[in-house]
């Protein structure tokens, strides 16, 4: 399931995951970016702790300032998908 987490000014959604455990027995979370654009979407697509990223349609700039911005928020993130997102989360 996904959760979201955060819209943006130009309607970019920003979603996350529950936490879920890797076959080497790591927590991580998966977060989920979308843009409207014209003729459809740009996405991109990050796997929290360790920062693993795809991207699709966003020029260097946008990628620069998604990765600054999901950095500066992967503690809160992470602590909802414990949580079970925002509508569970105790201390939000």
């Amino acid at each position: 399931m996904m959760y979201p987490f955060m819209t943006l000014p130009d309607n970019t959604e920003i979603t996350h995951s529950e936490i879920r455990c890797t076959d080497q027995n790591r927590e991580t979370v998966r977060v989920y970016i979308e843009t409207p654009v014209y003729n459809g979407f740009k996405s991109a697509e990050c796997y929290l702790p360790d920062y693993t990223w795809t991207f699709n349609g966003y020029d260097e700039e946008e990628i620069r300032y998604l990765k600054d911005l999901i950095q500066s928020v992967s503690h809160v993130i992470i602590g909802l998908a414990r949580d079970g997102g925002f509508p569970n989360a105790a201390n939000f």
